[in-house]
């Protein structure tokens, strides 16, 4: 993985990214498809910017979740 830090777009906020853990954690949806229980519960993102946060959540989860550090599992 690359040691640049991940720019994070201005749609993605830190309520967005707690949900997508907690999502994660739960295990009630691959995290693949995870764009739709996204926008179903921030509406207001609409499906682009969803689709905006759930990238950036992918590619910065290791960024953000270092190896060994405990995520909400």
């Amino acid at each position: 993985m690359s040691a640049e830090k991940i720019e994070r777009p201005a749609c993605v906020a830190e309520e967005h990214l707690l949900f997508l853990d907690a999502l994660r954690a739960s295990g009630a949806c691959n995290m693949w498809g995870a764009s739709v229980p996204l926008e179903e519960m921030f509406p207001e993102l609409g499906p682009a910017n969803a689709r905006v946060v759930h990238g950036y959540w992918m590619r910065s989860f290791g960024e953000r979740h270092p190896r060994g550090e405990e995520t909400t599992r």
